[in-house]
């Protein structure tokens, strides 16, 4: 189909096949579900990207002194989140 949008070309190895073909066995069009899959995958890397820039800053913040942080009570509160998740 014509576009004026730049294509690319995608080898379709063992390991990409088997990831498609569990996400959907079937597709009506395999360059759409890739299409769909890459958009997806990239709002997972933004926000992935956000958040550790968001860490570094909190990082920087209590390096310089700006934000209060008490290990002590972070430590219990990783204690609490990971007991709380078995």
């Amino acid at each position: 189909m014509p576009t004026r949008h730049p294509r690319v070309q995608v080898t379709v190895d063992r390991e990409l096949a088997e990831a498609l073909e569990a996400v959907d066995p079937r597709p009506r069009s395999h360059s759409r579900l890739i299409r769909d899959l890459a958009l997806r995958g990239a709002t997972l890397e933004r926000a992935e990207q956000e958040r550790r820039q968001a860490a570094r800053g909190f990082l920087l913040r209590v390096v310089r002194g700006e934000t209060d942080y008490d290990p002590a009570t972070a430590a219990e509160l990783h204690r609490e989140r990971e007991a709380g998740a078995e």
